[in-house]
């Protein structure tokens, strides 16, 4: 039996979205089922080895920066963190379920892009609306001040 998540102190949106239905795959990233997102997440079925797709999108503007976001403080996972531009998981219904040329990966992250940051889909240089119970900053840097992130986050 597995244990409970005490969800009693998050927040109810973050929450929600542990419902959502991931796609379990095997080692070679075959279809094998689906399953919550807060059952992938929980370290004993991480530990036996459950498996599940996931994307990471790194959006670089004409400057060539990096758009990096830093978490909300409401995210139950590694919350208050910078991360990635975005970074989720493409869920199991037929539009994200489709993979010539991944295109149900592309719709997933173009989801969630547009949940967490109102991104737009047709210039270089955006303007953002970030959720704030998904995003507490962002920034764009380059990859100088990404080698000196890097470089001070070892030395901790």
């Amino acid at each position: 039996m597995m244990p409970e998540i005490n969800t009693h102190h998050l927040d109810e949106p973050q929450v929600q979205l542990l419902a959502e239905m991931c796609i379990l795959i095997d080692e070679n990233d075959n279809k094998i089922g689906a399953e919550t997102k807060k059952n992938c997440h929980l370290n004993e079925n991480i530990e036996k080895g459950l498996l599940h797709r996931a994307f990471s999108v790194f959006f670089f503007n004409t400057e060539n920066k990096l758009l990096l976001q830093q978490r909300s403080d409401a995210e139950i996972t590694f919350p208050g963190c910078f991360t990635n531009t975005c970074c989720s998981h493409p869920l199991s219904n037929p539009g994200e379920l489709e993979e010539d040329d991944a295109l149900g990966v592309q719709r997933a992250a173009q989801r969630r892009l547009k949940a967490e940051l109102e991104f737009p889909w047709k210039r270089k240089n955006v303007t953002l609306n970030p959720d704030s119970n998904e995003i507490k900053s962002y920034c764009h840097v380059s990859k100088e001040e990404i080698k000196e992130l890097l470089k001070k986050s070892s030395q901790w």
